[in-house]
């Protein structure tokens, strides 16, 4: 089968041996991926958890339907269309566990389920548990899929100010039309006074930060006495100065968020809580992310580009 395979000289489309499914595990022929951030690191050799390297097939998201099944994998049959998260996903075959994999609605094509799951996983883990219907939130790097789809269910479970962040204009200028109420400008110094007056000087609830590094003190300022931190990314780099003190004085809960190193149970365990909780938004399509460009696999290198690039809205899409 075909493959985007990283190799010695770097990632291109190869052949490789279609893969056999074990256990739980259910064999999906692949239709369309979704590109995320993780994935251009792997592109270019670093490692993503215990994955990565010479030999990896990249891609963690995907959407297609059920090829086979393994000899104790339950809940789907062979023709479901699904969509799931996982390794190895740009290919044209490709094995998740049964757990990790969320039925398609019948009204959604692939290439829309295919930018859903990442989002909704991580987002979903996240924003719920730490904002009440009522409170603030701030989501840091709010115009990418993960960042959009936070705004969205925030607003979703209750929050009375939504308040997102871009470095970008233009990008800034449309998520209000995701979930946010304020929109501000994170390599702006006075972004935290915008924060501030939003929220009759107190901050936010909770902040959502896929950002970090430099931004990590100006959070800390944001966020309100006994708030929230969740970290689900470094964006802004993986180390920069904290200010100790003033996370004490603020007395706030600072969080990480990953899947890196979690088990399979605990991501069983998340996709569920999904699947219990919003599930319901996500077929009424209340909750969906927009796709910004569609590239065939033959064009994956392009599709990379694009993203590298850095001017897309949304999610970026390969088809197989």
């Amino acid at each position: 089968m075909k493959a985007y395979v990283y190799g010695p000289e770097g990632a291109r489309i190869s052949d490789v041996a279609q893969p056999k499914p074990k256990g739980t595990q259910v064999l999906v022929r692949v239709r369309a991926c979704g590109l995320n951030r993780a994935d251009t690191g792997m592109r270019k050799g670093h490692a993503h958890g215990a994955a990565g390297g010479v030999g990896t097939v990249l891609g963690m998201e995907w959407a297609g339907e059920v090829a086979e099944l393994g000899p104790d994998a339950k809940g789907v049959k062979v023709g479901d269309r699904i969509m799931g998260s996982g390794g190895a996903a740009f290919a044209e075959y490709t094995l998740a566990d049964h757990g990790r994999l969320f039925r398609a609605p019948s009204n959604m094509n692939f290439e829309e389920a295919a930018t859903l799951p990442v989002a909704l996983a991580t987002m979903h883990n996240a924003v719920v548990g730490g904002v009440q219907a009522g409170q603030s939130v701030l989501i840091q790097g709010a115009s990418s899929g993960v960042g959009l789809m936070a705004m969205q269910i925030a607003k979703l479970k209750g929050a009375r100010l939504v308040i997102g962040s871009s470095t970008d204009a233009y990008r800034r200028g449309r998520l209000t039309e995701y979930g946010a109420d304020l929109a501000v400008d994170s390599s702006d110094p006075k972004w935290v006074e915008e924060v501030l007056k939003a929220t009759n000087g107190e901050g936010v609830d909770l902040i959502v930060d896929q950002v970090s590094g430099k931004v990590a003190n100006q959070n800390l300022a944001a966020t309100r006495i006994k708030g929230r931190i969740v970290n689900v990314g470094r964006l802004g780099g993986t180390h920069a100065d904290f200010n100790f003190d003033l996370h004490a004085a603020r007395r706030i809960d600072y969080v990480g968020v990953t899947f890196r190193t979690r088990t399979i149970e605990e991501v069983r365990e998340i996709f569920e809580e999904v699947r219990k909780d919003i599930w319901g938004a996500v077929e009424s399509r209340k909750l969906q992310l927009p796709i910004d460009r569609v590239f065939a696999f033959a064009d994956i290198d392009k599709a990379f580009e694009h993203m590298e690039a850095n001017k897309h809205l949304g999610k970026i899409v390969v088809t197989v």
